[in-house]
């Protein structure tokens, strides 16, 4: 990251810091029978779009494109002229090939003996009383509905009514506060809401009625308000409310699926905005669905027939909606969802699921596999883990020690691991290992998926050669792309195009290794200058992790007067682990002897928690703010905020360890 500091040149490259020699083949097993092999690459790189050709033809389309690709840069229409129905392709052709008692959705509530069993022929039925409903409350093909929900089966089944009729969702994570959900149905011009008494989470009702009046109560456009009776709280009734139960299981069970052009919008996901305004992220329809279903297929090794899939993520975040909802749906997945959170009734229940459905893919957060490491390898060791076969990571960078641990302690050293690199704005996964094909790095993301053509670039925007850091960009448009954000083509050509001419930057930096192999390395945000270097927060991180007391970690960078920025590290040890007067030079030695002095933190923090989103994410932008004595900035989307608290309390004790 290109900046400028007095008396120093500018550094236009990341440094490239940590090296990794481990190496783990595909299983031979399943090599042998895997999806894709590399011919998809070569395939993919002789021409491109009919890669892409072959791919949407996995889908039934009511009418064939005539244009496979229109590109206006940086707009793009995937499959122009074509027709399809998303929702007819996730559910209604399985039913018609005589898939209809195959499980769509295990659904695991979270108190105990809260399961429901969904078959495709059920949830064919489900979705289209769900659609009738709709359009009896007045909603039409190119309207918008918030949904706000916990995690139960009637928010996939509203999605696909929505995208039955032509309807656009805009699902808001349902622990989103008032005003973030406010803002959300206002910019979108939602005219229906969709929510839940509550959900359970954390072995109690979490109310979400109360938090919908208030937003709706300041948003004249919303003319109807339908309630999932999930926990039986007591709630508040306006004139505009209606009962789900009382809407939709009144309704015929059959609902006519009309085509929906390819670029017709089938959903807006509002991500954070660093201005304070989110962005609505807008995906349309056959391109999206096209990319979905194929990474889904390839990247995890689908064999539908056989497989049990469980993707831990909320259906509020994009993982969500492209790896519990459309991309498995429209393979014929047989699915788990999960209500609640992983350490409730005990720290064991993720495994406890495994266990019961006889998982045999799961894809979860980095976050979520620290916090197991913390926890200790003797939880997942009581249950029976055998019936996994691919582990999948998502969400963030995953250091390469909490990648040995998932490989170890939850695959058995026998799963390959599929870190997976995308975002909301992608739509869909791009840059990841393939399960019977790579010869996997612990925390590399490897190699761009057939079809994308991804490089890293330095400050010019020229390709970085082998062992060179920079920035990461997408140098050809993909099929699941955003096509904009909402009602705003200035924002996303500013945000996402401006920086590199003809190129998507997504934000990230990354480097290339001496193979070629492509390793993320965090926000470029987030990036520290530290005595004219260029040092990524991720390999620090990772050292860090490496230590056997250390569980996770998050660094910041901080003012210093002679080095620029100098590096502070909150550290959480792992159960076994005891907190000492030196654990802080102890690490500091640590990270020195594997990266090198220059990454040697100024001070480490032992901390009982990190700073985290709903999602998972740490929230660095609140450490930078207390390792600079700097008033606390907005912590309304924490899971904990008293966490900052306990983090600040700590600061002014810990010495500066300085050399």
């Amino acid at each position: 990251m290109a900046t400028e500091t007095p008396g120093r040149e500018t550094q236009e490259t990341l440094s490239n810091l940590l090296t990794e020699t481990r190496r783990f083949a595909p299983p031979a097993e399943l090599a042998a029978a895997a999806n894709v092999t590399a011919e998809a690459y070569e395939e993919a790189e002789r021409d491109r779009l009919a890669f892409w050709e072959r791919a949407a033809e996995r889908l039934t389309w009511a009418e064939r494109w005539h244009t496979t690709l229109e590109w206006n840069a940086p707009f793009a229409k995937w499959f122009v002229g074509g027709k399809l129905n998303v929702a007819y392709n996730c559910v209604d052709r399985h039913v018609e090939a005589g898939l209809g008692d195959r499980v769509a959705y295990y659904w695991e509530g979270e108190p105990e003996g809260h399961s429901r069993t969904i078959t495709y022929a059920e949830l064919q039925r489900e979705v289209a009383k769900a659609a009738n409903a709709l359009q009896e409350l007045g909603v039409r093909k190119g309207d918008r509905v918030a949904i706000y929900m916990p995690m139960i089966p009637e928010l996939p089944i509203a999605m696909l009514a929505c995208a039955r009729i032509g309807a656009i969702h805009s699902v808001v994570f349902g622990g989103f506060s008032v005003s973030a959900l406010k803002n959300r149905i206002e910019d979108a011009n939602a005219k229906l809401v969709i929510t839940a008494d509550g959900g359970y989470r954390r072995g109690k009702p979490n109310p979400l009625k109360p938090t919908v009046d208030e937003a709706v109560a300041e948003c004249p456009g919303v003319e109807r308000v339908v309630v999932v009776r999930r926990t039986g709280q007591e709630v508040n009734w306006t004139d505009k409310d209606i009962w789900w139960h009382d809407i939709v299981d009144r309704q015929p069970a059959e609902h006519e699926a009309v085509p929906h052009d390819a670029e017709d919008p089938l959903f807006i996901l509002y991500t954070s905005g660093t201005t304070g305004k989110p962005k609505g992220i807008l995906h349309t329809t056959g391109g999206y669905l096209t990319q979905t279903s194929w990474t889904h297929w390839a990247v995890f090794d689908l064999k539908p027939e056989t497989d049990i899939y469980w993707c831990t993520a909320d259906i509020g975040w994009v993982t969500g909606h492209s790896y519990i909802v459309y991309g498995p749906l429209a393979n014929a997945a047989t699915s788990v969802i999960y209500e609640g959170t992983p350490d409730t009734p005990h720290r064991g229940r993720f495994w406890e699921i495994v266990q019961k459905y006889k998982v045999t893919i799961l894809y979860t957060a980095p976050t979520a596999i620290r916090t197991f490491m913390k926890w200790g390898a003797d939880i997942p060791a009581k249950f029976d883990l055998s019936s996994l076969r691919i582990l999948g990571s998502v969400g963030e960078p995953i250091n390469p020690e909490a990648y040995v641990w998932y490989r170890e302690h939850i695959g058995g050293n026998r799963c390959p691991v599929v870190d997976t690199w995308w975002q909301t704005e992608t739509g869909a996964i791009m840059i990841t290992p393939l399960p019977g094909i790579t010869h996997a790095k612990p925390g590399a993301a490897m190699r761009a998926l057939p079809g994308i053509v991804a490089d890293v670039v330095d400050d010019k925007g020229e390709s970085v050669p082998n062992g060179g850091g920079g920035y990461l960009v997408i140098r050809e448009p993909w099929p699941s792309m955003l096509r904009t954000i909402w009602g705003d083509d200035k924002r996303y050509v500013d945000t996402y195009w401006s920086r590199f001419e003809g190129l998507y930057f997504p934000g990230d930096g990354a480097k290339r290794d001496e193979d070629g192999d492509i390793w993320l390395l965090g926000r470029v945000d987030d990036v520290m200058l530290v005595s004219g270097h260029n040092i990524s927060t991720t390999e620090v991180e990772s050292a860090l992790v490496s230590h056997p007391k250390v569980a996770e970690a998050a660094v910041v960078g901080a003012s210093d007067p002679v080095t620029g920025q100098a590096i502070v590290a909150f550290v959480i040890l792992r159960g076994e682990a005891e907190e000492s007067e030196d654990i802080a030079a102890e690490l500091r030695a640590h990270v020195a002897s594997t990266l090198g002095p220059i990454a040697k933190p100024r001070q480490i923090l032992v901390v009982p928690e990190l700073p985290k989103t709903r999602s998972g994410k740490i929230m660095r932008r609140l450490l930078r703010d207390v390792a600079e004595n700097r008033e606390l900035g907005d912590v309304t989307t924490l899971t904990d905020s008293s966490v900052m608290k306990l983090i600040a309390e700590k600061l002014p004790a810990a010495k500066s360890s300085e050399d």
